[in-house]
C-alpha cells in the first residue's frame, strides 16, 4: 500500500464520488493505475536493489542510457530519460564524483556535451542489472507468462501514442 488507502478502497471512493458524471471509468482506472503501478514499481526498485548501490532512480536511468548508447550527447540523455536539463546536471555530477561517467566536450561542436561510461561505471552496471533484472521479474511475475506480452505491447502502445508529436 503506498498511501494511506489500498488501491481497491480509493477506487471505490473514486466510484462512489464520480457517480452520475459523465466519466470513462474504465479509460481513468487505466490511466491512474498506470502512474500508480510505475510509481510503486520504482520504489520497489530503488529499496531493492538501487539503495544498495547508493543509487536513486533518477541515477539509474542516466546509468541505463549511458551504458545502453555510449558516448551520448546530454540533451539525448535527457529526452531518453525524460529529464530536465538541471536535473541531468545534478545527477551528472553525482556521478561522476563517484567515477561513474564522464563528460567532455563534443569533439565537432564545441557547446554540446558527451557523456561516457568509465570502466567502473561499466563494472557497475554488469553487476547491477542482472539484480534489478531479477526484481523485473518479481514485478512482471504479477501477470501471466501469456499475459507479460499482451501488457508490454499495451504499455509500449501507450507510451508510442502519447510520445508522439501533436499534430495541428
Amino acid at each position: 500500500m503506498a498511501g494511506a488507502h489500498t488501491l481497491r478502497e480509493t477506487e471505490r471512493h473514486v466510484d462512489e464520488r464520480l457517480a452520475g458524471m459523465d466519466i470513462d471509468f474504465q479509460a481513468m482506472a487505466v490511466t491512474s493505475n498506470l502512474f500508480r503501478a510505475a510509481s510503486a514499481v520504482r520504489n520497489h526498485l530503488e529499496r531493492s536493489v538501487l539503495a544498495a548501490h547508493d543509487l536513486s532512480w533518477s541515477a539509474f536511468v542516466v546509468l541505463w542510457v549511458v551504458w545502453i548508447w555510449e558516448n551520448i550527447e546530454t540533451r539525448e540523455i535527457a529526452a531518453e530519460a525524460g529529464f530536465s536539463k538541471a536535473t541531468l546536471t545534478g545527477v551528472l555530477n553525482t556521478l561522476e564524483k563517484r567515477g561513474l561517467s564522464s563528460r567532455k566536450r563534443s569533439q565537432g561542436d564545441g557547446r554540446l556535451v558527451v557523456v561516457s561510461m568509465t570502466p567502473k561505471g561499466r563494472k557497475l552496471m554488469e553487476q547491477l542489472f542482472p539484480l534489478f533484472n531479477k526484481q523485473e521479474q518479481f514485478v512482471a511475475s504479477a501477470l501471466s507468462e501469456k499475459a507479460q506480452p499482451v501488457v508490454a505491447d499495451g504499455l509500449r502502445k501507450i507510451t508510442e501514442l502519447t510520445e508522439a508529436p501533436k499534430e495541428n
